[in-house]
């Protein structure tokens, strides 16, 4: 505990930025309530085909204001935010269409989505194009990506922002604008997809707000708050949310089917919590980098560094390192502490991955959590935790599973 004592001592000043910008996002959530009137009503439930619903609708006007676009659909029949990605790739191309990723390989749960990797299913087995440009150091290869779209005709281009299970940066909201920016001279046709899934609260504005055309993220990460169960957003333009509402739904019907089934409490209470969650996240991720960096080991981003999503890397270059801490992060979490994780073929990856998950609501990354495929360079990716005291504890758990005196994992 003395570790931790003593780095929080030394990360003041940024839980001090985080407190600002958390603030700064609650205010906006509570004037989105505010200004649609959120009312007891709305936490009502509807069954079958969900005709009506006016909780669903109110919740998706809040996401609209939240995001300050167009339109939202905010729904409980996505499974997920690849699940959201795949059914807005799928409404928004059509065979013969290029999709051009410029943020390197997507997350790997989108290879087969996509045809990176085979399957009948993909976007390729429909005649849908798929390429891609590297970053270079850590930002978009700006020169490539206008030698393309002047070239080429591209129907969608995608931009993850977290990394994923990548070694690179996460890409903040700047250089999100400033390629943007770049885009719409050359190309305005050219629909812009942000997966945002991580970034949430994390700054003050949403990639909506820089001209990204639609935004999809995950309700089980930050804008869930560890309250909603399951589901996922897509938000922006009025027109492309429509496309992806009837690839979701039926052609025909779109938003005004999908029963609420008895969530929308539950998604209102967890957008509601969320700045405070996501803020809690943040100093969690501050504090483990701290830590680990003092302990000696490599680490990104850095306590000081800017901040563009709720992952923390540790990167250990020795696999057993990488099993021992997540499984200390088991052993601090709320549910399942008892039981030892252990490397598995998890569908979806190409390499075994170790996932400490002890959460309320399954797969939840916003709750405190860690996960790393076992692969080099080793890399522990954590995130999360509700509450900055329960991810203190976990954290202490998981450095006291560690065996720090193994020169070789050392800087």
């Amino acid at each position: 505990m003395e570790r931790i004592m003593n780095a929080e001592k030394e990360i003041k000043p940024i839980f001090e930025k985080i407190e600002e910008m958390e603030l700064q996002n609650t205010r906006k959530v509570l004037e989105a309530f505010q200004e649609n009137q959120l009312s007891e009503m709305h936490f009502s439930s509807t069954t079958g085909y969900g005709y009506n619903d006016i909780g669903r609708d109110t919740i998706e006007k809040i996401y609209a204001r939240v995001f300050k676009c167009e339109d939202a659909l905010v729904r409980s029949q996505f499974i997920s935010g690849t699940h959201a990605l795949t059914v807005t790739l799928f409404a928004l191309l059509r065979p013969g269409d290029t999709l051009l990723s410029i943020s390197g390989t997507p997350y790997d749960t989108l290879h087969e989505v996509i045809g990176i990797k085979e399957n009948k299913s993909s976007l390729k087995s429909f005649g849908v194009h798929y390429e891609e440009i590297d970053l270079k150091e850590n930002d978009f290869d700006y020169d490539q990506i206008a030698e393309t779209l002047k070239n080429k005709k591209i129907k969608v281009i995608e931009i993850q922002r977290s990394k994923g299970y990548s070694t690179r940066k996460s890409l903040s909201l700047d250089k999100v604008a400033k390629v943007i920016s770049l885009i719409k001279k050359i190309s305005p046709q050219t629909i812009i997809m942000v997966d945002n899934c991580y970034c949430e609260f994390v700054s003050g504005k949403e990639p909506t707000e820089v001209g990204a055309d639609i935004v999809v993220g995950s309700l089980i990460k930050n804008l869930g708050g560890g309250i909603a169960p399951n589901g996922a957003y897509a938000v922006g333009r009025k027109d492309l949310i429509e496309l992806v509402a009837e690839r979701l739904t039926v052609p025909g019907e779109g938003k005004e089917v999908g029963p609420s089934l008895g969530m929308n409490k539950s998604i209102l209470q967890g957008l509601y919590l969320a700045p405070s969650v996501v803020a809690s996240s943040l100093k969690v991720a501050v504090l483990t980098a701290k830590v680990l960096e003092n302990m000696g080991y490599l680490v990104e981003p850095r306590a000081e560094e800017e901040r563009v999503d709720i992952v923390q890397n540790i990167i250990f270059h020795d696999a057993d390192k990488l099993i021992r801490y997540v499984q200390g992060v088991q052993k601090g979490s709320p549910v399942d502490s008892h039981v030892l994780a252990l490397p598995w073929d998890m569908p979806g990856y190409d390499n075994q991955v170790i996932m400490a998950s002890g959460s309320f609501t399954q797969g939840s990354s916003i709750e405190f959590s860690c996960d790393g495929p076992i692969r080099e360079p080793y890399i522990a990716y954590q995130q999360g935790s509700l509450t900055y005291s329960y991810g203190k504890l976990g954290l202490l758990k998981a450095i006291q599973n560690l065996d720090c005196n193994d020169e070789k994992n050392m800087i």
